[in-house]
């Protein structure tokens, strides 16, 4: 099968047109000489299928960071027939250089300049033919975004592939790579001869919002303000979905699932209903949650707000060992921190990967939104539960800086802060769905692996030895919380809760699920109503707290031990993060009981 290996920048929209050749459809992939799983996807070019490779984004061939690495390396390792190169044609005179090196390994090339619809707008006039005649390679514009120039570039891509009958092995890169004023050179040529950029940069609409969010005063208060009040829409939309979800499940069980059981051993109907049904459901009905979540991030990412929020995040990373790039990760870890963390691959400097690494699982995740959402509806009044999720979100940051300031001195790094900010643009609605829906069916994949096992083991732990009450004291689960009890009853949480959280070391997603097996309850609105009941709202926001903060699931522990190459890194993660949560758990329990609550 041919191989096509997709390079470009940051930001330039490279997975954006990925998604739209491949359909989403893409699923990680294990390559020779390099040590990362990388996004590949089957597509139909002509007559026969080929497999097209999603690099990481990359500023220069010479291989300074590691991402660079990964792209020299999987280049040296793997033949390739076609390399199919995505820029942004608003940047183009501070991109085409990569373009240029890849001139010189002497591939066939196919470049597509991405956001061409946008160029005009910043009185950018580029003339392909005369740029393709430079290069040695076909050059087209396109608009990833809108599917602009889309059906020439993919029949172009067929037509070039189908000439290139053998793959080419391109061999050590340094060895092709021409000297720094080689390419200087050529650039220069190339933008004189091709290339029309206006000498001031023009006012538009970009330049002015950016007066506004980006100012040194009101950036910052803008920014979080955005931020409440998209946790006020997730809340205020989702949480009605997800209520409807969960009474079709409830249904499902009343009407399906109980008649056709009629019969079944006790024991295993118990194990099928309350165990496997009850903590699937549960975790089920958030995902809507879920969708509404991402859909929100995708504006904010894909307007180029997010780049933003990390230069304003910069100047005050930067005192803690950090920078804006920190900032982003942080933020994709409320998807996930597992990808969070990889992405820190674009620093170039160990010290500020380690320290990134050692606070982005601060991030609110995901799974621990479905917790949240969940305690938060069940505690407090609907007026009030948006302002609690978003303290949560709050402190998460406060945890992330409290983390960098102590560890600043152990974990340096003096690698400069460059970051590109695109234009501002509204996201296709097809492009938030894409989105959504690829983050949920993440969280569907990673949640599938261990919430079948934590259900299945907290119903076991709940229901033997055999012959004793359910969830009562002389059950494994009983006897489990209360030997650890004395640990946690300082900070409020009350055994079957503790159960709860000993199960979200192995992942987050468990402990909802498992509080619905715990308490026997398979509908939310009962479960709610039983956890309201044995627990206050001090004790309920002590339990989010620690929830917050403690050690990350096993999936983040393991990729962080991978990504720092060190077990000695993962292992001060987790000591460090339980002790947190602890310390903060109990600061806020014991002094909201000192002030009478």
């Amino acid at each position: 099968m041919k191989q096509i290996a997709v390079v470009g920048m940051p930001n330039t929209g490279k997975s954006t047109f990925f998604n739209r050749i491949t359909g989403a459809n893409a699923s990680i992939g294990n390559w020779p000489g390099i040590t990362v799983d990388l996004m590949v996807a089957k597509v139909k070019l002509g007559d026969e299928p080929a497999e097209m490779i999603d690099l990481p984004g990359i500023y220069d061939l010479r291989g300074f960071s590691e991402d660079e690495q990964v792209v020299r390396n999987f280049l040296e390792n793997n033949p390739v027939h076609l390399v199919l190169m995505i820029l942004n044609a608003t940047q183009i005179d501070r991109q085409i250089s990569l373009a240029l090196q890849v001139k010189h390994l002497g591939v066939p090339a196919v470049l597509l300049l991405n956001m061409a619809d946008e160029a005009p707008k910043f009185g950018v006039d580029i003339d392909e033919q005369k740029m393709s005649d430079h290069l040695g390679m076909l050059v087209l514009p396109i608009s990833a975004k809108y599917g602009q120039g889309y059906e020439t570039a993919f029949q172009a891509i067929t037509d070039t592939l189908n000439r290139q009958e053998e793959a080419i092995s391109v061999g050590k890169i340094n060895d092709h790579l021409v000297s720094d004023s080689q390419i200087t050179e050529e650039m220069s040529s190339l933008l004189q001869d091709a290339v029309h950029t206006p000498i001031e940069i023009q006012e538009n609409w970009t330049t002015k919002l950016d007066r506004v969010l980006l100012h040194p005063v009101f950036g910052l208060p803008i920014f979080f303000g955005t931020m409440f009040l998209m946790f006020q829409m997730v809340y205020a939309l989702g949480t009605p979905m997800q209520e409807l979800l969960g009474s079709g499940f409830d249904w499902i069980q009343a009407n399906a699932l109980e008649p056709l059981l009629t019969g079944v051993p006790e024991l295993l109907n118990g194990f099928l209903i309350d165990g496997f049904y009850t903590g699937m459901t549960t975790v089920a009905a958030f995902i809507p949650v879920i969708f509404l979540f991402f859909i929100c991030m995708a504006i904010i990412e894909d307007s180029g707000y997010l780049s933003r929020s990390a230069f304003l995040m910069d100047a005050l990373m930067q005192k803690m060992g950090l920078d804006g790039r920190s900032f982003v990760m942080s933020l994709m870890g409320f998807g996930c921190n597992v990808p969070a963390i990889m992405g820190t691959r674009v620093m170039r400097s160990p010290g500020l990967r380690l320290l990134s690494m050692l606070v982005i699982p601060f991030s609110l995740c995901s799974a621990r939104l479905n917790v949240f959402i969940f305690m938060t509806t069940a505690m407090f009044a609907s007026g009030i539960a948006p302002l609690v999720l978003f303290s949560l979100y709050l402190l998460s940051f406060v945890a992330a800086i409290l983390t960098a300031v102590l560890f600043k001195g152990k974990f340096e790094s003096k690698e400069p802060f460059v970051l590109e900010l695109p234009p501002y643009r509204f996201p296709t609605l097809k492009q938030m769905l894409l989105r959504s829906w690829s983050e949920v069916r993440h969280f569907i994949k990673w949640s599938n692996k261990f919430i079948i096992f934590g259900v299945i083991a907290i119903w076991a732990l709940n229901n033997l030895p055999p012959g004793v009450p359910p969830a009562s004291s002389q059950t494994l689960s009983g006897m489990l919380g209360e030997l650890v009890q004395p640990i946690f009853d300082p900070i409020g949480i009350n055994p079957q809760l503790t159960i709860a959280l000993l199960f979200g070391f192995i992942a987050k997603e468990i402990v909802l699920g498992g509080l619905a097996v715990i308490y026997g309850q398979s509908e939310d609105a009962n479960l709610m109503g039983t956890i309201a009941q044995q627990i206050d709202w001090v004790q309920a926001y002590s339990f989010m707290l620690f929830t917050l903060l403690y050690v990350p699931c096993l999936s983040t522990i393991a990729v962080m031990k991978t990504e720092s190459k060190s077990f000695k890194f993962a292992w001060l993660s987790v000591v460090w993060s339980v002790g947190l949560a602890w310390v903060a758990s109990f600061i806020f329990y014991q002094g909201a009981r000192a002030l009478g609550f």
